[in-house]
């Protein structure tokens, strides 16, 4: 785990509230400190031990002795003018990441980072063209929500782990993130407003459908064969699209919650009324709901968005052939809102 700069101590919101519960009563400390520790955190936003008043002297000491409060810093903010926002977060090795806040009329929802790049390489995707580096502790994945909660005043109704990096692939400390984000003590955000977003890591999902989490599942699936999947998406050759879905059935099955099939439509690629028809088959055998999504052009990658028209004919389609499905409204595009873009540039 990194612990930069505080040499052995390591950031003390990687811990989930049954973690620092456990820590707590190791230091012979009353249970109720607990709870004011994590009020302090999460609540309140406190970053210096020093200054949670209620805790003792004695506690204080043995928490500065192990732990420090960590804080990401804001590198660049841009705001579209649909009003979504894109923050630039720099950590404390020097990397960087990115989340996007999206604002509807009833939601505010954060798409998190939970990777400083990805290593899957996706054909259409800026997160991966600078390669993986490593994966964000927990505390890094929630500190993106919580300087959005604390410096800035948001309150946040909705998260996503959709930003850069495979959730799937950095299992334990998303799982972490999202128990802290769900947890009443932590930032009290229901289970069922939280979206886990992957490329179809089936490990993980084996694991995920026992974890008792009433989180959202969303497979970014994008091709609906095996043939263009690979060559959209290389994590297919790996993890191939029948075994995918049949993980997903068991998912299914295990949690009763319905999976969402993400689709980014491409001119001359995905489109077609063949493309449509696979697509509708997958999603009735998955009970799944199907979120059609607009591309828009990313400098460096050559695929091309489709147009109107062909979104238009596609979407009826799928709706002939009794699928449930919706087109998601673009936001951010003045902006460049898909995650890696901003990071990719100060990389360079």
């Amino acid at each position: 785990m990194k612990t930069y700069p505080y040499g052995h101590k390591q950031d003390i919101k990687n811990l989930t509230a049954e973690e620092l519960g456990q820590k707590v009563a190791s230091f012979g400390e009353p249970a109720y400190r607990t709870g004011q520790l994590l009020s302090w955190l999460y609540q309140k936003g406190m970053v210096d031990f020093d200054r949670m008043t209620n805790l003792s002297n004695s506690l204080k000491i043995k928490l500065q002795a192990e732990y420090y409060i960590g804080a990401l810093e804001l590198a660049g903010r841009l705001v579209s003018k649909d009003k979504t926002e894109k923050y630039l977060f720099k950590l404390e090795d020097g990397s960087f990441v990115e989340s996007v806040l999206i604002k509807t009329a009833r939601r505010r929802t954060v798409c998190l980072s939970t990777q400083v790049g990805c290593k899957f390489g996706c054909l259409f995707c800026a997160s991966g063209k600078g390669g993986f580096v490593r994966n964000l502790t927990p505390s890094e994945i929630t500190g993106q929500l919580l300087y959005l909660k604390d410096n800035l005043k948001i309150s946040i109704t909705n998260v996503v782990l959709m930003g850069m990096g495979e959730p799937l692939d950095n299992y334990a400390n998303s799982i972490k993130a999202i128990k802290i984000i769900n947890s009443p003590q932590g930032l009290k955000i229901a289970a069922r407003r939280i979206t886990i977003s992957t490329c179809g890591i089936i490990p993980g999902i084996r694991k995920l459908k026992n974890e008792g989490l009433q989180v959202n599942l969303s497979l970014s699936l994008h091709a609906a064969n095996d043939v263009l999947r690979d060559k959209l998406m290389p994590v297919n050759k790996k993890y191939k699209l029948k075994e995918i879905i049949k993980e997903l059935e068991i998912y299914f099955k295990k949690t009763k919650r319905k999976i969402t099939l993400e689709y980014i439509l491409f001119k001359d690629l995905n489109d077609s009324s063949k493309d449509a028809e696979e697509l509708a088959r997958v999603a009735g055998r998955l009970k799944a709901k199907i979120n059609l999504i607009k591309y828009h052009k990313i400098s460096g990658i050559t695929c091309r968005p489709a147009g109107k028209e062909e979104i238009d004919r596609f979407m009826k389609r799928l709706q002939n052939a009794g699928a449930d499905v919706t087109l998601r409204v673009s936001k951010g595009v003045d902006i460049n809102g898909a995650c890696g873009q901003l990071a990719g540039k100060i990389k360079k």
